[in-house]
C-alpha cells in the first residue's frame, strides 16, 4: 500500500507531534504539501483528532527520527494487510453529512476559478449532482445570494493533490482541442502560432483603394509653411481688399 489508514488523521498526528517538513508528512499520507501546511495552520482539517501512526503499527519510532534529522528522508510505511485497496473508490464519493452544506460554496468557488472543468469533473470531485453544478453555474440555486465560493480543500471535501490533477486533465483536454475559450469562460493568452493560423478578418478592397487614393492626394499636395512667426501673421490680404473695394 502506499498511504496509511485515515491519512488526513495521521497527518494531523505527524504535524502535531512531530518535527517533520510538510512535504515529508505530504508524501507519507499521500496528500499535497499546501493540505498539511493548512493543517499547521489550521485551515484544513478543522476538528479531525489526530491518529497515531506509531501505535498502530503503520510506523516505525525510527523512521520518524530518521526524518526529523533528514529532511530529505521519506518515511517508510508499515505493511498492513487491512489497509490494501483502502484507495480504490467505487462508486461516488461520499461526503459527511456535516460537510454536505458545505458543497454549495466550493461548487461556486470551481466555477469562478476553474470554468474549464466540466460538470462531471466537479461532480467526482465534491460529490455533488450535475443539476446543482448547473443551478450555481447558471445562478438559479434557490440559495445563490447566500452562497460564497470557498476552496473545496479548505472545506475538507476533496485533496489538493485531487484538484490539481483533475484541472491539469482538463487543461490537457483544452490544450488538445486547440479552441479560444469562449467569452463566457475564463480569458486566456493565445499562443503566437494559434494566433497567426487565424483567418484574417474580411476587408473591403474598395473602401482601401480609395483610402491608398485620399492618402496620395495628400502626400502630392504641399501644405503652405506657417513655421515662420512672420509668415504666418502675413497672410495674404487678397480677400480683404477685394471686399474694400466692393465697400
Amino acid at each position: 500500500m502506499s498511504r496509511p489508514l485515515m491519512a488526513k488523521a495521521t497527518a494531523v498526528w505527524l504535524v502535531d507531534n512531530t518535527t517533520l517538513t510538510f512535504k515529508q508528512v505530504a508524501d507519507f499520507c499521500g496528500m499535497h504539501e499546501l493540505e498539511v501546511q493548512g493543517i499547521a495552520d489550521g485551515d484544513v482539517a478543522t476538528g479531525v483528532k489526530g491518529f497515531d501512526p506509531v501505535s498502530n503499527n503503520q510506523l516505525d519510532p525510527i523512521e520518524i527520527e530518521r526524518g526529523q534529522k533528514d529532511p530529505l528522508y521519506r518515511l517508510r510505511l508499515k505493511h498492513n494487510p487491512a489497509a490494501v485497496g483502502e484507495e480504490k473508490r467505487r462508486g461516488p464519493r461520499y461526503t459527511p453529512l456535516s460537510k454536505r452544506q458545505d458543497r454549495p460554496a466550493a461548487i461556486l468557488w470551481l466555477v469562478k476559478f476553474h470554468p474549464e472543468l466540466s460538470d462531471g469533473a466537479i461532480s467526482k470531485l465534491v460529490g455533488t449532482t450535475k443539476p446543482t453544478i448547473a443551478s450555481i453555474r447558471e445562478r438559479t440555486h434557490w440559495n445563490i445570494q447566500n452562497i460564497q465560493p470557498i476552496d473545496p480543500v479548505a472545506l475538507g471535501l476533496c485533496r489538493q493533490s485531487e484538484l490539481d490533477t483533475i484541472v491539469q486533465a482538463a487543461a490537457r483536454k483544452k490544450a488538445a482541442e486547440g479552441g479560444v475559450m469562449s467569452d463566457d469562460e475564463r480569458r486566456k493568452l493565445v499562443s503566437t502560432e494559434q494566433s497567426l493560423g487565424m483567418a484574417p478578418d474580411a476587408r473591403n478592397e474598395d473602401a482601401l483603394a480609395g483610402l491608398d487614393a485620399f492618402t496620395k492626394v495628400e502626400k502630392e499636395e504641399s501644405p503652405a509653411d506657417y513655421s515662420d512667426a512672420d509668415s504666418f501673421f502675413n497672410l495674404p490680404q487678397g480677400d480683404d481688399e477685394d471686399e474694400d473695394d466692393d465697400n
